[in-house]
């Protein structure tokens, strides 16, 4: 098994700010614990990615999901960096983070381009601290390389297995599953967000609309040997029908639509809805 670690420490891991205008705090020494609301809060993290908190409800989700700060998490498939750039700070002191990227073996140019990029701010930025790169596909065998079997207390996914439906099928989200549940120690717990398809809708419309049903999620985790724990609609919202033109790409931030289309009515419907969902590895 391969793990590409990337691990920086530092003596200052980050500086806090209430707000703007305030001033900054003392960052947190490597025994020092920090709060999920510190982490939030903590002046490094890309102003793009603080204005989406209103809608993606970090302390909110995280607490849900029963982080503590001297946890062994992973996050899969952690883009640009939002949740990563809470996760790593929060985890420094006490816990370990992997962050499983896009596979390094890939004919996609914009896994590519992703993962070094994903690869760079880890280097120079301070706010990843102690992050570990490792890596994830779907498709893999369960032999995978997200973390080593049995280490993790946490694996958390964000608005990710629809992408993987939509490109390897269910059996691409089972096997999924299956490597979270590898990673996982016995207890240790599995955090989904994803958009939410009504489950009154077609089937059909998990193939391209980027909506996936809970029902769906709940089943195939079970199947890969998860208990389901608890729901929570944190990140709902009710104005949000799951059925656009361009499925969910149509609604902020991505607001694709078509020329002539009136990018307010979709701007006024805000993020998707979405459902979150925590489930256990059982004690055997």
């Amino acid at each position: 098994m391969r793990y590409t670690a990337i691990a920086l420490v530092t003596s200052s891991f980050f500086a806090l700010s209430a707000c703007d205008s305030a001033p900054q705090q003392t960052a947190p020494t490597e025994n020092q614990t920090t709060t999920l609301e510190q982490a939030v809060k903590h002046s490094d993290r890309t102003p793009a990615y603080v204005r989406r908190d209103a809608h993606r409800h970090p302390v909110e989700t995280l607490k849900f999901f029963e982080l503590e700060p001297s946890m062994t998490v992973v996050e899969i498939w952690p883009g640009g960096g939002y949740y990563s750039e809470i996760l790593a700070p929060f985890l420094a002191p006490e816990g370990t983070f992997y962050a499983a990227h896009f596979p390094e073996e890939t004919n996609s140019d914009y896994y590519q381009q992703s993962l070094e990029k994903f690869k760079q701010r880890v280097a120079e930025e301070p706010v990843f601290g102690r992050a570990n790169i490792t890596q994830f596909a779907p498709n893999t065998p369960l032999d995978s390389d997200i973390a080593p079997p049995n280490s993790a207390d946490r694996v958390l996914t964000f608005r990710n297995l629809h992408n993987w439906y939509m490109n390897g099928g269910e059996e691409a989200v089972l096997n999924a599953f299956r490597q979270f549940h590898q990673a996982l120690v016995p207890d240790g717990m599995l955090g989904v967000v994803d958009h939410r398809l009504p489950e009154d809708a077609s089937d059909d419309a998990m193939e391209n609309s980027g909506y996936i049903k809970q029902s769906w999620v709940i089943d195939l985790a079970e199947q890969a040997g998860f208990e389901f724990v608890a729901s929570s609609e944190i990140n709902a919202n009710p104005k949000d029908t799951a059925d656009h033109p361009n499925g969910v790409w149509n609604l902020p931030p991505t607001l694709n639509v078509e020329e002539g289309d009136d990018a307010s009515v979709y701007e006024e419907i805000g993020e998707s809805d979405r459902f979150t969902l925590k489930f256990r590895k059982p004690v055997e």
